[in-house]
């Protein structure tokens, strides 16, 4: 690219597609477009600055001036496995807010905090105040067995034969059908969730409820949204025995992401959730260095780099 050109601001994630899926090419950035190209030297153009997060599958390569542009514009970028579940590692065009990340671990360590954040992430799971006094282990508890009840109904109401939630990403294709699509459709969720995690400038491994994993929060934020969304669709698909499960999983997700508005939803979400627990954000000590040099303006959420 130019240096006469202007420098690249990420766009709000509400603005965004969800999420696209990449299987079988280079990417690379050519005549200042994004672009993968086939073994053939076609080449298929991607709005780069549009999509919230770009899955690459099994089969593509990606160039260091591609991997800086998504960068730039606040893209993340996951390289995923077999059925979108195995997850190889994952770019970070976000999380660059040090204010958030200490307000977000100051929740997490405070017990009464963090049993409020907990609480309201139970009420806007599942429509309901939470039981009074109970601890976030058995407000755990509680949720997993609505969550298994809930299973079992939409089962039944899409007719599908359904035993348990079981799968073994070593053997992914031993699963049965509804497991499939359900791992598939939580992917595509999951995805989509880091990227709105990191926009806002939070860390995807600090959860509340979850713990222990490198995306302990997004699936803490992930599951308030899972049975309105992905869930319903992944039983409507099974339901029907589709050829390819995976695939037409994530184009209904996609679609899904898009008619409710989803990406316009998770931040503000999220700052309401954290908002519950009723701390204040610490503030710098006194013998910090202040900013010498403020950051410039940006189109993007709090937590994309300005500069």
């Amino acid at each position: 690219m130019s240096d006469q050109l202007p420098p690249l601001k990420p766009l709000p994630i509400k603005e965004r597609m969800s999420v696209l899926y990449v299987e079988k090419g280079n990417l690379d950035v050519l005549d200042g477009a994004f672009v993968v190209v086939d073994k053939t030297g076609v080449r298929t153009h991607i709005p780069i600055g549009g999509v919230a997060c770009l899955m690459l599958e099994i089969g593509t390569r990606i160039s260091h001036a591609a991997v800086r542009l998504a960068a730039q514009v606040g893209t993340l970028l996951v390289w995923i496995g077999e059925g979108g579940v195995r997850l190889y590692s994952a770019g970070q065009p976000g999380g660059a807010r040090a204010d958030r990340l200490l307000y977000q671990a100051k929740l997490a360590l405070d017990e009464d905090a963090r049993l409020k954040v907990v609480r309201e992430m139970y009420r806007r799971r599942f429509g309901e105040e939470p039981p009074a006094r109970r601890s976030v282990d058995q407000l755990r508890g509680i949720e997993g067995a609505r969550v298994r009840a809930t299973y079992k109904l939409l089962a039944q109401k899409y007719g599908v034969d359904w035993k348990a939630r079981n799968y073994d990403i070593q053997t992914w294709d031993a699963g049965d059908l509804p497991n499939r699509c359900l791992s598939a459709a939580t992917s595509c969720l999951y995805g989509v969730t880091e990227a709105a995690v990191l926009a806002a400038g939070y860390a995807p491994a600090l959860g509340f409820i979850h713990t222990g994993k490198p995306l302990s929060f997004v699936y803490d934020v992930a599951d308030i949204y899972k049975f309105d969304t992905v869930v319903p669709i992944a039983f409507a698909l099974a339901a029907r025995k589709p050829a390819e499960p995976e695939r037409q999983v994530r184009i209904a997700c996609r679609d899904a992401f898009r008619q409710s508005k989803l990406l316009e939803k998770i931040i503000p979400d999220i700052e309401a959730i954290l908002a519950a627990g009723e701390l204040l954000p610490p503030q710098p000590h006194e013998d910090q260095v202040p900013v010498a040099i403020p950051n410039p303006e940006s189109l993007g959420d709090p937590g994309h780099r300005a500069g």
